[in-house]
């Protein structure tokens, strides 16, 4: 799920293809719950090379070069960027050898940039690359070699550094590593404290999504607000965030870690069952337009819930400061009673190009990032974004008291998330055809009443159609 630019507000996300202008946090969601543009991984194979412009490497085979010796180029995306540009000076009181540039590729357009670069064997690639969750796989299936192998740079010394679940996302098998995991952000439940009070209804106390909806009728009744909000004709790419935080929340995906389709898995009928009874209960006001609709329901408090990842909490600070007070957050209700309710549902990561001439150099660069707890703190303080690297938690930033949010310890909250069990998510190369199908089954499930089990397993039989995939059994 990014995530994270307090700028102008990742996605991390995904969704940053589909609109210039957003809160730059958002930009992080890239990352994102991630949910990727369905015109951004689907196109990997089929994109026109066109040249691309990136100056950090000089095409090629690559080759480790000198760890503390040469000029490397970063490419990442606004407010990321600006966090990177500022660790440069701390940087080179230790590796003075190393000359960084970081280049601010904007969102969505590195995502054509590399493809573009990894389709031409590596050609005018930068030599870090910032990539989110739902993009690495379909780069590292479709461009063998395009990413450095990093476990011989020394990567997999932090293989238990990182937030549960977030190395198998890098290193699927255990030997190859693809990537240092950056950003974690778990699964929320951000709540407006005041209308569940007004409501007579105990929001901490819900323990089941089915609990939930039955709140939902109270808290609709007594003070008009809907539940949450859903982009119900999936006018955005990222219309199925919600179906896919449920999924997760089950330990489950669109795939299994076998590639193998889980579309119509009793946990996926779960998932879209519960979406369909809210919305059957009138629980679900319609967010189409994306961004500035879900904005625009913030700050007229048309719904009551806003179930979104970690970062999302600078949003509501940042859009409706006069409603401080009446915010709180906690993890979100089980679908199952006594089931999880952590999921970290988005992540991005920097990777070394294959291409590279001076990948020892990049590598170290990248580890100071990302395994240096005062870098993290450094970027959280920053741009708020949240990070993989489990021993930056120390630091007292993520232990304070928020005012807005009625005093609690927000960094608190979503770090048990973190220190909760989680299996890692298998993207695989086709993951912007499964959310495309799902968005359109979820729909017709919201727009049309269609069944949840019929759609999914229609949806789970056109993706092995596109892809040749077998569904899992």
């Amino acid at each position: 799920m990014a995530p994270s630019d307090r700028d102008d507000a990742d996605r991390t996300h995904p969704a940053d293809t589909l609109r210039t202008a957003r809160p730059a946090r958002r930009d992080l969601l890239r990352m994102g719950g991630g949910t990727l543009a369905a015109t951004g991984l689907a196109g990997l194979g089929g994109l026109a090379l066109t040249g691309c412009s990136g100056t950090g490497a000089d095409g090629g085979g690559g080759g480790k070069g000198d760890p503390e010796k040469g000029r490397i180029t970063v490419w990442s995306w606004q407010g990321p960027a600006a966090e990177l540009k500022a660790l440069i000076p701390d940087f080179n009181k230790t590796h003075p050898g190393i000359q960084v540039t970081v280049e601010d590729i904007g969102n969505p357009a590195i995502w054509e940039k590399i493809t573009a670069g990894l389709a031409a064997g590596g050609q005018g690639l930068a030599d870090v690359l910032h990539i989110g969750v739902d993009y690495l796989p379909g780069y590292v299936e479709r461009f063998p070699g395009g990413l450095a192998d990093l476990a011989p740079l020394g990567a997999t010394a932090y293989r238990d550094a990182f937030a549960a679940g977030l190395w198998g996302t890098v290193s699927p098998d255990g030997k190859r590593v693809d990537a240092l995991p950056w950003e974690a952000n778990s699964a929320g439940f951000y709540y407006r404290a005041d209308l569940f009070e007004k409501a007579g209804v105990d929001a901490e106390a819900l323990q089941t999504w089915d609990e939930t909806i039955e709140a939902g009728k109270t808290l609709k009744a007594k003070t008009g607000a809907h539940l949450l909000g859903l982009d119900k004709p999936a006018s955005q790419p990222d219309a199925a965030n919600f179906f896919q935080m449920l999924l997760q929340l089950q330990g489950a995906f669109y795939f299994d870690q076998d590639g193998r389709i889980t579309l119509a898995s009793p946990e996926a009928v779960k998932a879209m069952t519960l979406i369909k009874t809210m919305n059957d209960a009138g629980l679900v006001s319609d967010l189409s337009g994306g961004w500035n609709a879900l904005m625009s329901s913030l700050k007229k408090g048309t719904n009551a819930v806003l179930p979104w990842p970690t970062w999302f909490g600078g949003i509501i600070e940042e859009q409706v400061p006069g409603e401080s007070g009446k915010w709180k957050v906690r993890l979100p209700p089980a679908v199952r009673r006594g089931g999880p309710t952590a999921a970290t549902v988005n992540s991005t990561h920097l990777a070394v190009a294959g291409s590279s001439r001076h990948q020892a150099a990049a590598w170290t660069f990248v580890e100071h990032v990302l395994t240096r707890p005062a870098s993290q703190v450094r970027i959280y303080r920053g741009k708020g974004i949240a990070p993989a690297l489990m021993k930056a938690y120390d630091d007292s930033v993520f232990h304070e008291p928020s005012a807005f949010f009625g005093g609690q310890k927000k960094g608190e909250i979503f770090l048990a998330a973190l220190k909760a069990p989680s299996p890692p998510v298998n993207y695989t190369s086709d993951y912007a055809r499964a959310l495309k199908l799902v968005t359109d089954a979820q729909s017709r499930v919201l727009l049309k009443g269609a069944d949840p089990a019929a759609v999914l397993r229609d949806a789970a039989a056109e993706l092995a159609r596109q892809t040749g995939r077998k569904a899992a059994e």
